[in-house]
């Protein structure tokens, strides 16, 4: 039994006149709803005087009365200092108090819908529609289920298939329509899926949507005045306190049937969009990401009990029948644990945004990623990282054992709100990339054998960083976790033997650990290496018989370019170790425009290279047998036949080749900025173990209390009238249809100290990988008094072959598992 009853619904409304969404609104009355005639209040009975009794044990239900809404309540405050984030204020909106029931000291209450939202959708009975019910909850997530908290799809006694996490911290309701909108919009397809045994015209009610806020005073202004709109939040419900136990998240459920768009658009029945259950879980603090995570698997999904949950960030739009192409590998290979879709960089209408070449570079990047990378671990059966942008994972298979070891207890190590948590500088920065540790965890889970899959047909859309800043700031979380997830994936290979895996998975697994091996190696050396290629090929130039131009030019241009390379290096550690992204753009840019220009003259150099000895050679009789003996030569044609030849090849392939053409130059000349800035900036800010890359906005009202009376049962409780929450739907509707001011600067939360320890760490780490980087350098470029090594040329012709065949080695290896994949997938 739910902590209060139900109170008989309204009686039934006119069934409006169906008019598209764009017809709903006026410019004189944008608050018309669906329903031609103004609203009237007089269908319902006005509160009986019975109602104002404090004596009488009332449900949280409010009498639809019929009055004008309050002169002056103002939600918002614009304020010029900070547009972005408009100061909601605290609501004078007239209370009532009511005796509610309160069993077993749990606040819930069924609240009816607003009167308006229910004029604009067809399906006002049963009481999933014309009732939102919220829950205060005074538990942690892990006692969720223990202390017996209900939700409605279980006292429905309804199967979920598939459970939907939407996390987000401060996002806009532009990127919240995006994502709802176009899980919505998927939810319609899985109802017309009829000859499905699972899925038809009640797909809706298989599949539950959760929205996880990272915190009540994070949250943007605009995307409760969206979840307002919906029927799925109601201001004045909420409450901090219950019998002085302070509420951790405030839960609100509701089944929706109305979406809206990103350009505020809203569709319903007649737009075929079918109901869907929303689960709005607004935790009171910010506890970061993997904290919402906790609330969704360790609270939510425990009575759900769903077979495959789907992880997707705020902002991903899910494309057309994506989320039933991701749980379909489910339903046909029962020893697949997890699998992601494709993550596409967002890229505009007519494709405006690649004109950024910041933007093109990530795109091409992401391309790459879903084209190779992923396949080829797909096949090996352990895929480094699902992005939590759109993956899925099996619920069973990430469950713990009986003995509360397995994939879900490491995960949840990195949540610093639980008790179980290892504070090390190597385990914060590791869990930046939490979602890394789930994965190898899962393949590597004791007595099991679920492998991870790529699903190349699903896709999700995202916006990346447009801004130098952002860009550096995000990256900074990736590349360290990444690393350091690299770090303990190696160092605990041992784990893959103690599964059930078959003796020819275990070997592929361990292919693939050697593979991420000397990736991890590449990447360490990766500064070195780059600034040794760049030395060596433009320094050829001032040495070679036939220079571009004369000997002596072509020795000045290098001798200036590597003493501009030497101090913009340092520069770069300069600016990583005392300023934020966003106070140096200016710098960054600068140096990112450099570094391209650098870039066009090494390929400038290596084509001069190859041009010369091709035309050498064929002046010489045997021609082709003098090319292939040419080690230099060959090797230079081999790298760069193999690395362009697998990016065309796998791209048509996969009959995705369009990057090539739009974004592969725009990365190419990025790449030494994303060698040395994104390293550089990563590794000197390996102590800072924070998450954002947006600023923030903080005000936090209280909102209450609740106090049980002697006997324990009831409470009496202030709640908003029942006008007001018509008026209050109202102010919502309107307030979304008000552009939002975006001049003007952010606030900013104040930097926290790190303490000394992750500060030395950083400080050992950088010297580590400075120096280890730095005597490599010497030993190519000034150890010539070592007659062990050879001479400059022998030792440089040395290197250069094994940098050259290695990335050949690694760019072939890629495109044979990625080829694997694209065969298996017809099968």
């Amino acid at each position: 039994m739910e902590g209060s009853p139900y109170y008989p619904p309204p009686p039934p409304l006119h069934r409006p006149q169906q008019i598209p969404p764009h017809h709903m609104m006026s410019s004189s009355s944008p608050h018309l709803l669906m329903s031609p005639q103004p609203l009237n209040h007089h269908s319902f009975p006005p509160p009986s005087s019975t109602h104002s009794s404090q004596h009488h044990i009332y449900p949280p239900f409010y009498p639809h009365a019929q009055s004008q809404p309050p002169a002056a309540p103002q939600e918002f405050q614009y304020n010029s200092a900070l547009p972005h984030h408009p100061v909601r204020q605290v609501r004078r909106y007239k209370t009532v108090k009511r005796l509610v029931q309160i069993p077993q000291g749990k606040l819930v209450l069924n609240c009816p819908v607003p009167i308006q939202y229910l004029e604009r959708v067809p399906l006002r009975d049963p009481k999933e529609f014309n009732m939102m019910r919220y829950t205060a909850i005074t538990c942690d997530a892990n006692e969720f289920h223990q202390k017996n908290y209900t939700l409605r799809q279980e006292i429905m006694n309804r199967e979920t298939e598939i459970a939907i996490c939407i996390t987000m911290y401060n996002e806009d309701e532009v990127l919240l329509s995006r994502t709802l909108h176009g899980i919505m919009k998927n939810l319609t397809q899985l109802t017309k899926r009829y000859r499905s045994p699972i899925w038809g015209e009640h797909a809706w009610q298989k599949v539950v949507i959760c929205i996880i806020a990272d915190g009540r005073e994070k949250i943007h202004p605009r995307v409760l005045d969206m979840l307002s709109v919906l029927g799925i939040y109601q201001e004045g419900i909420a409450k901090s306190t219950v019998n002085e136990k302070p509420v951790h998240a405030h839960l609100y459920e509701y089944t929706s049937q109305l979406s809206l768009t990103p350009d505020h658009t809203y569709k319903g029945a007649i737009n075929d969009i079918v109901p869907a259950q929303v689960i709005f879980c607004l935790k009171e603090k910010n506890r970061k990401k993997i904290n919402s995570h906790r609330w969704f698997f360790q609270a939510i999904c425990p009575v759900l009990q769903p077979n495959v949950c789907i992880l997707m960030d705020v902002g991903t739009r899910p494309g057309p029948h994506s989320i039933y192409k991701l749980w379909l590998p489910f339903e046909k290979y029962r020893d697949i644990g997890g699998a992601c879709g494709e993550v596409r960089a967002m890229t505009g209408k007519g494709s405006v945004y690649l004109l950024n070449p910041l933007v093109a570079a990530q795109n091409f990047e992401y391309k790459i990623s879903n084209i190779l990378d992923k396949p080829l671990e797909s096949v090996l059966g352990y895929i480094q990282v699902l992005p939590g942008a759109f993956s899925a994972y099996r619920y069973a298979a990430i469950q713990n054992d009986m003995t509360g070891e397995g994939p879900l207890k490491k995960y949840f190590l990195g949540d610093t709100s639980s008790g179980d948590v290892s504070e090390g500088i190597f385990e914060a920065n590791m869990y930046l990339a939490e979602d890394r540790i789930l994965c190898y965890e899962l393949v590597a889970k004791a007595r099991s054998q679920w492998r991870l899959y790529y699903v190349s047909g699903a896709y999700g859309e995202t916006d990346v960083p447009f801004s130098v800043a952002e860009f550096i700031s995000q990256r900074r979380r990736w590349l360290n976790g990444s690393f350091f997830a690299g770090v303990y994936s190696l160092v605990h290979w041992g784990k893959i033997l103690k599964t059930n895996h078959t003796t020819g998975r275990k070997f592929l697994l361990i292919i693939e650990l050697i593979y991420l091996c000397v990736n991890w190696l590449f990447s360490w050396f990766a500064l070195g290496n780059f600034f040794l290629s760049f030395y060596i090929l433009t320094g050829s130039l001032a040495v070679m018989q036939q220079p571009p131009f004369s000997a002596q030019i072509a020795d000045i241009v290098h001798t200036v370019l590597t003493y501009i390379y030497a101090v913009l290096i340092i520069c770069l550690f300069l600016i990583a170790m005392g300023n934020r992204p966003q106070g140096s753009q200016g710098s960054y840019g600068l140096i990112m425009i450099f570094f391209s220009l650098l870039m066009m003259y090494v390929i400038f150099s290596s084509a001069w290279i190859v041009y010369v000895g091709i035309s050498t050679e064929l002046s010489k009789p045997q021609s082709i047998s003098s090319l292939l003996s040419n080690g230099p030569f060959r090797d230079i044609i081999i790298s760069m036949a193999s690395t362009f030849g697998v990016f065309i090849l796998s791209g048509i392939i996969f009959l995705d080749p369009w990057h090539m053409l739009t974004s592969f130059i725009q990365y190419f000349l990025l790449t030494p900025s994303y060698i040395n800035i994104l390293n550089t900036y990563a590794f000197c800010n390996t102590h800072d173990v924070s998450w954002g890359t947006k600023d923030i906005f903080e005000n936090i009202p209280y909102l209450g209390h609740v106090e049980t009376k002697a006997d324990n049962t009831t409470a009496e409780i202030v709640l908003p009238e029942q006008k007001d929450v018509g008026y209050l739907y109202e102010e919502s509707f309107k307030n979304l249809q008000k552009k939002e001011p975006r001049n003007g600067k952010k606030l900013v939360d104040p930097k926290t100290r790190q303490e000394d320890y992750y500060r030395n760490f950083r400080t050992r780490l950088v010297v580590c990988w400075i120096f280890s980087n730095l005597i490599l350098v010497i030993v190519i470029c000034t150890m010539d008094n070592l007659g062990k090594l050879g001479n400059f040329d022998e030792r440089t012709n040395t290197y250069m072959s094994f940098i050259l065949w290695s990335v050949a080695a690694l760019s072939v290896f890629r495109f044979i598992g990625s080829s694997v994949y694209r065969v298996l997938s017809f099968f």
